[in-house]
């Protein structure tokens, strides 16, 4: 963006100047539409601020749009899904209107069928057998569909012996009902029970935060239920949503990467009674080895964690998301503790759920925490070694020096018996 920002200030300045000699105008480059929404006052700031685009919104709404489908036909291969996954208001006039369409359609039949067999001609009349009793006009036809449907039976308009085609009609009828009836009722009933609402009481803390924990650098954030009500088998995951360039030169836009939050030792799966704090260790296999409290606001990352788990009161698998962004994580804060012992029971104060305080912590990442830490040690292990090594030394040398006088004082008394002899 940039860079196309750039060239049209230089493409700019160079039309003026042309303007100014001669009516030629020259037109500017159409600028992709992302850098003409956002054409910057300044370009310095603009490109030193970027917005991180959210992946997962703080609501846990997915902020993605399927654009350009054109198999549209495979909503309608699952069409359950379809009528649950809408709204309330589509949903509730889909709901009246297929009731409506199929006791107008089979109204128009028995209609069709009096008419036909000429019951209207013959109305009052005791000597003829119609095919349904009382029946007189479309609207009586309409209620007689109704009552057939609905299998309310009032008593006052029934079909008779001497119709087999409304008998066929009636067959028909009570069978497609049947079915109409059981898609549309199962259909409300899902989208009444839907635990989206239940994951609506699932709340996550606004910051993650970075600090020490057992003497290493880890990423925390909290989870809390508001409810009393708890969540079975409650679990969390964590992924972090950033573009990545492969050796090959593949560019990965939203990569997804998993955030250990405990799944080998098991702390991933919760008790969620009271909130709980969710902790990364930032280890080599993390994500953020190398990042320090400089480099941390230049990334551009999101996380996005979840938390699953099943309704104690239906049984039903609910599910609750929320993400963070380079600005929401707070290097060196820690949370605020919100449970405090009562009188025989334990109170959790949601007033200071969010809530955090600063704490001492060191501003480098954590690969330069285990290199210092390395380096730190060495001195140590150096000097043992040298010691040794100049001990071994000073032990070569002194036999070599023993060995010498040795031979000396041997080449003396070999010189004395010569002389003797002589």
């Amino acid at each position: 963006v940039c860079l196309f920002l750039m060239a049209a200030n230089v493409l700019e300045e160079d039309s003026m100047e042309q303007d100014i000699e001669s009516p030629v105008t020259i037109h500017q480059p159409k600028l992709p539409k992302q850098a003409r929404e956002d054409l910057p006052k300044n370009l310095n700031k603009e490109c030193a601020k970027r917005k991180i685009q959210r992946y997962v919104r703080k609501d846990g709404k997915c902020n993605v749009h399927h654009g350009n489908v054109r198999e549209t036909y495979r909503y309608l291969t699952d069409i359950f899904t379809t009528l649950v996954d809408l709204k309330w208001r589509f949903n509730l006039l889909i709901f009246v209107m297929v009731y409506t369409v199929t006791w107008l359609f089979f109204g128009m039949i028995w209609w069709l069928i009096a008419y036909v067999r000429g019951d209207m001609d013959h109305i009052g009349d005791s000597t003829w057998t119609p095919c349904v009793s009382n029946l007189n006009g479309f609207v009586s036809a309409f209620l007689f569909s109704i009552e057939t449907e609905t299998t309310i039976g009032y008593g006052y308009r029934v079909i008779t012996d001497k119709c087999p085609e409304g008998i066929i009609l009636l067959l028909v009828q009570s069978v497609l009902g049947s079915i109409v009836n059981a898609f549309m009722v199962g259909c409300m009933f899902v989208k009444i029970s839907q635990p989206k609402k239940r994951a609506e009481t699932l709340v996550f803390s606004t910051n993650a935060v970075i600090s020490m924990r057992d003497g290493k650098l880890c990423l925390m954030f909290r989870v809390g239920d508001l409810r009393n009500s708890h969540i079975v088998e409650a679990s969390i995951r964590a992924k972090l949503i950033k573009s990545k360039q492969t050796k090959e030169g593949e560019f990965i836009p939203l990569n997804q990467t998993d955030i250990n939050v405990g799944y080998y030792t098991g702390d991933d799966r919760l008790f969620l009674v009271s909130p709980l704090i969710i902790s990364h260790e930032i280890n080599q296999q993390s994500p953020f080895w190398e990042i320090s409290k400089a480099q941390l606001p230049k990334e551009e990352l999101e996380i996005v964690v979840i938390l699953e788990g099943m309704v104690e009161a239906t049984g039903m698998t609910c599910q609750a998301r929320s993400s963070y962004v380079t600005s929401e994580i707070l290097w060196g804060y820690r949370f605020t503790p919100v449970l405090t012992l009562e009188d025989g029971f334990y109170e959790v104060d949601y007033n200071s759920f969010h809530e955090t305080y600063e704490t001492n912590t060191p501003v480098y990442s954590a690969k330069e925490l285990a290199e210092m830490a390395s380096r730190a040690e060495l001195p140590l292990t150096w000097s043992v070694s040298s010691k040794l090594d100049q001990h071994a030394e000073l032990e070569t040398e002194e036999e070599e020096k023993n060995q010498e006088d040795q031979n000396e004082r041997n080449g003396d008394v070999a010189n004395l018996e010569n002389e003797s002899k002589v």
